[in-house]
């Protein structure tokens, strides 16, 4: 399959939970995604089972351990276990996250906002065509759940991204779950932000579920994204705005913990579906 050949269709992430129910149904499904972090090994059942599903089903995957947004080198190890593995399964799409999550040889787990200013752009634009070159790929781009704002930003989320793209030929993943919960703990306009975003770079959408977070806060609580459970019904009116204005892409629907019966989440990627084909 060609890069960027993922259809305009719904899909859901792959999880261990649905292995047998999706190898002995076939469900009409549009795609799968997976966390390449979790197939680095040489073999056993995760790889035999993707084996069997890349067959039958396009495949993206969204890395979430290259730390793009670092100051310091990429992983050269990293890279070279993230190109082994897209050569073995040939993905549609190889997506990222605007973020860091390495400082030196210490790796943290979570994904930590960046400063939007014109030297974090040149460091992540480097970043990204250093894992384009490596790749031999255009890859996607996905805008953060942030929880702090820095002082001295220089540009928008929206024009840093776009700026990205532009400089590096890269794509953006509009995940706009992220968007909800930015605009919720920065008190902006979540429908303006999906007006503005740049759909011309984009090619993939993600949408899941959020959770309030108690804070000593007058304003609300914080929103965390959580991805265990459905998709807020305010996500999915932003998400139908989206796609009204810039047309179908495909769309991935994230549960990573508390993963529900194959069932539920079947349902949830057939309401995305539902509106892609509206």
């Amino acid at each position: 399959m060609a890069q960027d050949s993922i259809p305009c269709r719904a899909g859901v992430g792959l999880k261990p939970e649905h292995y047998e129910t999706i190898l002995a149904e076939r469900p009409d499904i549009g795609w799968f995604e997976v966390h390449p972090e979790n197939y680095m090994g040489a073999g056993g059942v995760p790889h035999h089972v993707l084996h069997r599903i890349r067959r039958d089903y396009p495949l993206s995957l969204h890395g979430v351990g290259l730390s793009i947004g670092s100051t310091g080198p990429l992983d050269p190890d990293h890279l070279a276990r993230l190109a082994s593995l897209i050569d073995r399964y040939e993905p549609g799409l190889f997506s990222e996250h605007l973020a860091w999550s390495s400082h030196g040889t210490t790796y943290l787990n979570d994904l930590l906002p960046l400063p939007y200013t014109a030297e974090t752009l040149g460091q992540v634009a480097s970043h990204v065509e250093e894992v384009q070159d490596a790749l031999a790929r255009r890859i996607l781009i996905e805008n953060p759940s942030t929880y702090l704002r820095f002082a001295h930003d220089e540009m928008t989320e929206i024009a840093f991204l776009d700026a990205l793209a532009r400089r590096t030929g890269c794509g953006l993943l509009l995940d706009v779950s992220n968007v909800f919960v930015s605009a919720a703990n920065h008190a902006f306009d979540p429908r303006a932000y999906v007006d503005a975003f740049p759909a011309e770079h984009v090619g993939e959408i993600h949408l899941g579920g959020h959770a309030p977070l108690a804070a000593d806060d007058p304003t609300g609580p914080l929103l965390i994204d959580a991805h265990d459970r459905a998709v807020d019904a305010e996500v999915w009116n932003l998400y139908a705005r989206f796609v009204a204005r810039a047309g179908p892409r495909p769309t991935l629907v994230e549960w990573d913990d508390d993963v529900p019966a194959w069932p539920v989440l079947f349902t949830e990627a057939l309401a995305a579906q539902r509106i892609l084909q509206a």
